[in-house]
């Protein structure tokens, strides 16, 4: 017998479709917002989910909210910048007795890669960089006692465009970086539909301390330019509207990090039952979706 009652933490663009995929399942969920839902997102909530406003930083509030909803599971989806706010909520997740707990880790493996250097890029705090603020969040879930479902996906397949720079009309592609690292990319629908099936079919023996290492598709950053039917470009730096960011990300490929499959220690792909796209086989008979099928190429 698998979980029948959760929590999410964060209604944005992975937070939400999780919600969604977790009411279909028809189990009890409730989304935990900091400043309360527009009228908009309130009316995509789906039937058998509820809203709750709290204070996340407020540890006994957040409790309180799991313990009136009986939860026993919590999917926190809160955003990189505001990871270090994890600690509260695994906080309140120890103190009403949550059976399973899963980081916003939705993205590039962070297991045990808390020395590239690549991570101080620009916008980040050389002092405690991106992955490695993931590390510390994660050993304080070990440390806590309460049992982690950690979940990597690589890139966010619908986030690509946004990225690159490429759009229908201009095809071009820029790139920071050699871009010859292989890279997985899953979608928000497979990433959603993944989290909701496994956490509601499976056991809890098959899904505590687990990590699940998904892919929907996998290429180089320069394959993208094939794909997309753009011309790539390589430039130093990526300028404009958070810039920073893209350059950032683009780097952080080049480390070979953006596979699902990728062992920082060793400086090397895992194989076997820790390959990229090995969790899949959990969801049976599913479609995982391409880069061409999500964007219609």
């Amino acid at each position: 017998m698998s979980y029948k009652s959760f929590a999410v933490v964060g209604g944005g663009k992975i937070g939400m479709p999780i919600v969604k995929a977790l009411a279909a399942q028809n189990v009890a969920v409730v989304l935990l917002s900091r400043s309360g839902l527009d009228a908009a997102r309130l009316e995509s909530i789906p039937a058998g989910a509820t809203v709750a406003t709290v204070d996340t930083t407020d540890v006994v509030a957040v409790a309180a909210v799991f313990e009136q909803n009986k939860v026993e599971v919590v999917i926190s989806t809160i955003t990189t910048a505001a990871v270090g706010a994890q600690t509260v909520l695994v906080d309140a997740a120890k103190g009403a007795g949550v059976k399973l707990f899963a980081p916003s880790e939705f993205g590039m493996s962070t297991e045990g890669d808390i020395n590239n250097p690549k991570n101080k890029t620009i916008g980040m705090s050389p002092s405690r960089p991106m992955s490695s603020m993931a590390h510390q969040e994660t050993e304080y879930i070990k440390t806590s006692g309460v049992p982690y479902a950690r979940f990597f996906n690589g890139m966010i397949t619908e986030f690509l465009p946004f990225l690159i720079g490429c759009n229908k009309e201009e095809r071009k592609i820029t790139l920071v970086g050699k871009g010859d690292a292989a890279v997985s990319f899953t979608s928000i629908r497979d990433i959603a539909g993944f989290v909701a099936y496994v956490l509601t079919t499976l056991p809890p023996s098959k899904l505590e301390n687990r990590i699940f290492r998904l892919q929907g598709d996998r290429a180089t950053m320069n394959e993208l330019g094939a794909i997309f039917n753009a011309e790539v470009e390589h430039t130093d730096k990526i300028t404009g509207p958070i810039g920073d960011f893209k350059t950032m990300m683009l780097l952080l490929t080049d480390t070979g990090v953006g596979s699902t499959r990728w062992d920082a220690d060793k400086k090397a792909e895992r194989s076997g039952n820790e390959a990229a796209g090995s969790a899949n086989a959990l969801w049976p008979g599913h479609h995982w979706n391409s880069i061409q099928e999500v964007h219609n190429l």
